[in-house]
């Protein structure tokens, strides 16, 4: 019989991407493959042989916040309003949904993009009464830890263990009182379906109810964690071809190869504001001898400010031909991105403090590939000395190269189905 599995994402890109990746995996060995997500998604879905099914409008709501207008939500705001206003108040359609779909057409394994909480409801059953459950980590660990600071500071172990232990306590009482109203509200969504409360546990441990909890990254760039749950795999980033390929443009065989070339980009998501990470580059390097490469994530070139004379800009690159020659990524932190990035070997400038970019931005201090601005808005002074700083210490480029041979040995996607595939075998 045809093995079936449901693959929910909350709809943006930084969490469709890595898990159509995924599905295209499990189709590739003969498994029936659903994917649910937002209907803007469908085209893209669609054009991998996958079938889509949509979110209701009330889930569909992610890709909209902080694109009508306001302000994205920064530090503990984002965890406390943000998590409620991203993740929180559109479980409850999410979920209602995922039990029809079941209902209408069982699947032995449900996956699901760490923050699509509407899969909680499934938990409100035995093991036994519901399919395998599969947590796809597509950004940075949050599951609490006696070696590990509380999700969403921004810090980052102290190398001390006996400091560091008695910190993070102290800090996960702090952390429950000032990110209460989120785990009232999760706690409530929690009632609602019947599935276990969170008795005092941390809201980002809901997340290690799944039977397998598969992180998209090496372990390499993840805090040591002794007490990590047993069920914790890292089978690596799972990198998303383009569409199409992806022409070099045509000042691309111009740059100076005795130059050091940094590249700048804000992603494709919060690309709309240049003078948070794009200008304060532009303007720190314009005298330097570098040269700059420009992306703007699919906006128009002529929608940057001036460039310098050493800048350089196109609204995408061929990413692999760039990196290969890039000694500097200044980025406000995508997790992709970094990955990206690290498997190239080369070193970063992380400059984010919205969304879950304060602790990206951590564990690139941490893993030793790069530094960490701790804002997302930089000075020019700021960042000119972080670059220069990467370009005198060899160290960094030599972590992100340790790094990125970890991404190359990992076990991926096909690893990810291997492990699933066992799971579900009656031997298991």
């Amino acid at each position: 019989m045809t093995s079936s599995a449901l693959i929910c994402s909350m709809p943006a890109v930084g969490h469709v991407g890595p898990l159509l990746v995924v599905a295209a995996e499990l189709q590739r060995r003969g498994w029936d493959v659903r994917l649910l997500t937002g209907a803007r998604y469908r085209a893209v879905v669609e054009a991998t042989g996958i079938r889509f099914l949509s979110l209701p409008p009330e889930a569909d709501t992610l890709d909209d916040i902080g694109m009508d207008g306001d302000e994205r939500e920064r530090g503990l705001a984002t965890i406390n309003r943000g998590v409620e206003r991203a993740f929180v108040e559109p479980a409850a359609p999410a979920a209602s949904v995922l039990e029809r779909i079941l209902r209408d057409e069982p699947a032995d394994v449900v996956l699901h993009d760490m923050t699509f909480l509407g899969v909680q409801t499934l938990f409100a059953r035995p093991r036994s009464q519901r399919p395998l459950t599969v947590m796809c980590g597509i950004t940075a660990a949050g599951f609490s830890s006696r070696d590990a600071p509380p999700y969403g500071l921004g810090l980052t172990p102290l190398r001390q263990p006996l400091l560091n232990r008695l910190r993070n306590r102290a800090l996960g009482v702090t952390a429950k009182a000032v990110l209460r109203p989120v785990h009232r509200s999760l706690d409530r969504f929690l009632a609602d379906v019947g599935a276990p409360r969170l008795n005092g546990a941390f809201f980002m441990d809901v997340l290690s109810r799944s039977d397998l909890l598969a992180h998209f990254t090496v372990e390499e760039f993840e805090y040591p964690r002794s007490d990590a749950p047993t069920h914790l795999r890292f089978y690596g980033p799972m990198p998303t071809a383009s569409a199409r390929p992806i022409p070099a443009p045509d000042w691309f065989d111009d740059l100076d190869p005795r130059l050091p070339l940094v590249h700048v980009t804000q992603g494709t998501v919060a690309n709309t504001d240049y003078s948070e990470v794009i200008l304060p580059t532009l303007t720190a390097l314009a005298d330097l001898p570098v040269q700059v490469a420009v992306t703007t994530g699919g906006r128009p070139v002529d929608t940057l400010p001036p460039l310098p004379a050493n800048a350089f800009a196109a609204s995408y690159l061929p990413y692999d031909e760039l990196l290969a020659r890039t000694s500097v990524l200044v980025t406000n932190g995508g997790y992709g991105g970094l990955h990206h990035a690290m498997r190239h070997g080369v070193p970063i400038v992380i400059a984010g403090d919205s969304e879950d970019k304060v602790e990206t931005s951590a564990r690139v201090h941490y893993a030793g590939v790069g530094v960490n601005l701790r804002t997302g808005r930089p000075t020019p002074d700021a960042m000119r000395s972080a670059v220069r700083r990467i370009l005198a210490d060899p160290r960094y480029a030599a972590n992100a190269r340790r790094i990125g041979q970890a991404i190359a040995v990992a076990p991926g996607a096909a690893g990810l189905v291997d492990d699933i595939e066992a799971l579900l075998s009656p031997r298991s």
